[in-house]
């Protein structure tokens, strides 16, 4: 069975108030789940992991901390 975009808007445009939200909101959660899962795949890597991270974190926060440490702020 197969419908067009019109028909669909149709058949909403139809629904009462309280069922346009429920497809609203479930429209929109689809949605998000979709652009979610995209960008959890676009950032799937096998070359981080916890220690990496935290070695990052580390460095940084010395970087941070010397800088402040330069102007005098520490």
């Amino acid at each position: 069975m197969s419908f067009s975009f019109d028909q669909i808007l149709a058949l909403v445009r139809q629904l009462p108030p309280n069922d346009k939200i429920r497809l609203s909101r479930a429209l929109e959660k689809e949605g998000i789940q979709s652009k979610l899962e995209s960008f959890l795949t676009t950032f799937r890597t096998d070359e981080l992991d916890e220690e990496v991270i935290d070695e990052e974190a580390r460095i940084v926060r010395q970087q941070l901390y010397e800088d402040q440490a330069n102007k005098g702020h520490l």
